[in-house]
């Protein structure tokens, strides 16, 4: 077996090394709502800090629509939840042919405590082909009490 040791910066940087997508340059986005303070672009584009967040409470969606199919072989989400206790459920699907039919990547639930869990990050190593249309569905409190979904932040390599 061939095998290397490697530092945690060598860690960091593996984990890292990839080339996200300019969604800026090749998208256009579709949000259910945002906070002025909070728009979509902060959790999209990099060098952005605050990251998105709903201005209704709710079951919000964020839509990426592709100008061409797109290859995806990676997407991280951050999610930060440093006010209340919730668990949140979200949905990410894909569409290969403009939103005729799709197929769902992962559903998943967390539970977020401003005393333990404040984070969460996924990172999800995928092979989709030829995506025109990715849909983020979130619903911030499954228990439906009136929470605001937020995102910190979504990359796609």
């Amino acid at each position: 077996m061939r095998k290397k040791i490697i530092s945690t910066d060598d860690k960091k940087k593996f984990n890292s090394d990839h080339h996200w997508l300019d969604l800026e340059k090749i998208s256009v986005v579709e949000v259910t709502s945002e906070e002025e303070a909070f728009p979509i672009e902060s959790a999209l584009l990099p060098g952005k800090v605050s990251g998105w967040r709903a201005s209704s409470q709710g079951k919000q969606m964020i839509r990426i629509l592709f100008d061409n199919p797109q290859r995806l072989r990676w997407i991280r989400l951050k999610f930060e939840e440093l006010e209340i206790e919730r668990t949140q459920e979200y949905d990410l699907r894909w569409s290969p042919d403009g939103g005729q039919s799709y197929q769902e990547i992962i559903r998943q639930q967390w539970n977020f405590s401003p005393e333990g869990a404040t984070n969460e990050t996924e990172d999800y190593q995928v092979e989709l082909p030829t995506v025109t249309i990715l849909e983020l569905s979130i619903n911030p409190d499954i228990s439906g009490r009136n929470a605001f979904a937020s995102l910190k932040e979504l990359r796609l390599a």
